[in-house]
């Protein structure tokens, strides 16, 4: 921007240039600043350059304006359960996140992702992930470990910042394949030598998948010797535990146990309490949070602000038909005994998979299909598909599993609201959006979090106050993930920043039309470059891996 040069955006931010400009400077003028700790909005000036945050105050100069009058500076939005392990290299600007104010997620969640691979069992997680994060022909899988999937990130310049998370399912695929058993100590070994070297690349901590194959079949035991390993290089566990329906509260309370254990830091990933059998008893859920954090486990979790949940049609199978891996589980879907048994668990007694519930059909919704021929069936339940077709429920879900391959997402309608409140009020609660980006109707979570939290929940119906939201986007996290100089808005600070309408901010996408982007997100910067400007994306790539360091810290 040459001197003299301004333009006016949506909100009335307008941005100039005054008579003195010091290159690569720019100065937020008159903005509301909500700092990222918690502590009352004010009103500053605030200047950055050279990717930094180098001075907060009144009256400053010295490079180009953004005029923030009425509008409200914060940092950068971190999200604690993202899946964009693939979208992210696929589409490297991000619209996704980078229009919600996003300028960090954090990957590898739910025990499954593409690191640490080998040539055996990568093909086999692509086929599993198949369903979250689309498999690309085409694509060049040039990694195998942490840290070629970290490098795959900085060479392909992205536009926001990630971090990873080290998958117990990929540590235990390549230690074990898919057995249901414990593993062997040699195995355990094994597990334990790649999940340190993972670490050591530069992960924050160990993600896992206790619904999912093959992490399910792990026991406390094995997951606590992991854990020990995670607590010893300072990172965290975030596990998808092993039920959010019948057996919620005790999957709870095993994780908690295993943080006890092993001194591990926990992190409860999308944490609620979901299905019928647990209306109205989030208060259980925190109070068995508050007891551990009161005993000294060091304790956060997530939430998203929506009811409905998303995953793979095939992870409602009962676990012992997913046993084996894809291929094993596409031919138990050929045999009669073995869908009838299957049958028996979904409509019967529940299947572990399903969250110990039986199934109710009219809740699960198909959002997304590899099969051009099963287009039609995205958006309908499967309890309307199977009486349009005049079967029951299971034996039409059977049937899309078989044609698509295993590939069905689905959004499962089975939230409530006084328990997503409930949670989000907690002073541990932190933000996720656990949103996919892949299928043809796929969660609105993935375009709309962020901006939810700060409109629907904030100014609409004031569950949260603008700096209770911005902290539980911000500051905390960054503590959570110990990223070196990140998360707040204080000089030396990296600048990853937000400025947002607390008037207009909100999100627009919704179930029919999920890839809307938010309105309100004026600005957003990433190590001091604009990725959105006036409300548009710039197509700047500024964002890199940061990675866990031996201090504890993440960085560069």
């Amino acid at each position: 921007m040459t001197t003299g040069e301004s333009a006016t955006g949506p909100g009335g931010a307008t941005v100039s240039a005054g008579a003195t400009v010091v290159k690569g400077a720019t100065v937020f003028k008159g903005a509301t600043v909500v700092d990222g700790t918690g502590a009352d909005r004010y009103r500053a000036d605030v200047r950055i350059a050279d990717g930094v945050i180098t001075e907060i105050g009144a009256g400053l100069g010295g490079g180009a304006v953004v005029d923030a009058d009425g509008l409200v500076l914060a940092p950068g939005f971190i999200d604690m359960h993202a899946h964009s392990d693939l979208a992210l290299l696929l589409e490297p600007e991000h619209p996704a996140k980078v229009t919600q104010g996003v300028t960090c997620e954090v990957l590898g969640q739910d025990g499954l992702s593409y690191a640490p691979a080998d040539d055996t069992t990568l093909p086999a997680l692509r086929r599993q992930l198949a369903g979250w994060n689309g498999d690309p022909a085409g694509f060049d899988w040039d990694w195998r470990d942490v840290g070629g999937y970290l490098d795959r990130i900085d060479r392909t310049r992205v536009a926001v910042n990630a971090c990873y998370l080290v998958p117990h399912g990929a540590l235990r695929m390549l230690a074990m394949g898919w057995d249901n058993r414990p593993p062997t100590p040699a195995e355990l070994d094994r597990m334990r030598q790649v999940l340190a070297q993972g670490l050591l690349d530069g992960a924050v901590g160990m993600s896992s998948g206790l619904s999912y194959t093959p992490g399910m079949y792990a026991d406390t035991a094995e997951l606590v010797a992991l854990c020990t390993v995670v607590a010893a290089y300072g990172g965290f566990h975030a596990p998808h535990q092993r039920s959010y329906g019948k057996g919620a509260l005790a999957g709870y309370a095993e994780m908690v146990e295993i943080a006890r254990r092993s001194g591990c830091a926990l992190h409860l990933t999308h944490a609620t309490m979901n299905f019928g059998v647990n209306r109205g008893r989030a208060g259980e859920f925190l109070e068995l949070v508050d007891r551990a954090l009161a005993d000294g486990v060091d304790l956060t979790l997530d939430s998203y602000p929506y009811l409905p949940g998303s995953t793979t049609l095939a992870a409602l199978l009962p676990s012992w038909a997913t046993e084996g891996g894809p291929g094993a589980t596409l031919a138990r879907l050929a045999d009669p005994a073995a869908c009838e048994r299957i049958r028996y668990a979904m409509e019967r007694t529940g299947s572990d998979g399903c969250h110990g519930v039986v199934a109710d059909w009219a809740t699960v919704q198909i959002s997304g299909v590899r099969a051009a021929d099963l287009a039609p069936t995205v958006g309908r339940t499967v309890a309307d598909l199977a009486a349009e077709r005049g079967v029951g429920g299971t034996e039409l879900f059977l049937d899309l599993l078989r044609r698509d391959e295993l590939a069905t997402t689905v959004l499962q309608h089975v939230g409530h609201e006084e328990n997503v409140r409930a949670v989000m009020r907690h002073p541990a609660h932190t933000v996720g959006s656990d949103g996919l980006l892949v299928g043809a109707r796929p969660h609105p979570r993935a375009w709309g979090t962020f901006p939810r939290y700060l409109g629907h929940y904030g100014r609409e119906l004031g569950v949260l106050t603008l700096e209770q939201a911005i902290t539980r986007m911000t500051g905390r996290p960054a503590a959570r993930l110990g990223l070196d100089r990140r998360g707040r808005i204080t000089p030396g600070y990296h600048a990853d920043l937000v400025l947002l309408d607390p008037e207009r901010v909100r999100d627009t996408a919704t179930f029919e039309q999920p890839r809307l982007p938010a309105e309100g997100i004026e600005y957003v910067y990433v190590n001091g470059t604009a990725v959105v400007r006036q409300g548009r994306t710039t197509g700047a790539r500024p964002g890199r891996a940061l990675r866990r360091t031996d201090r504890g810290t993440v960085a560069r």
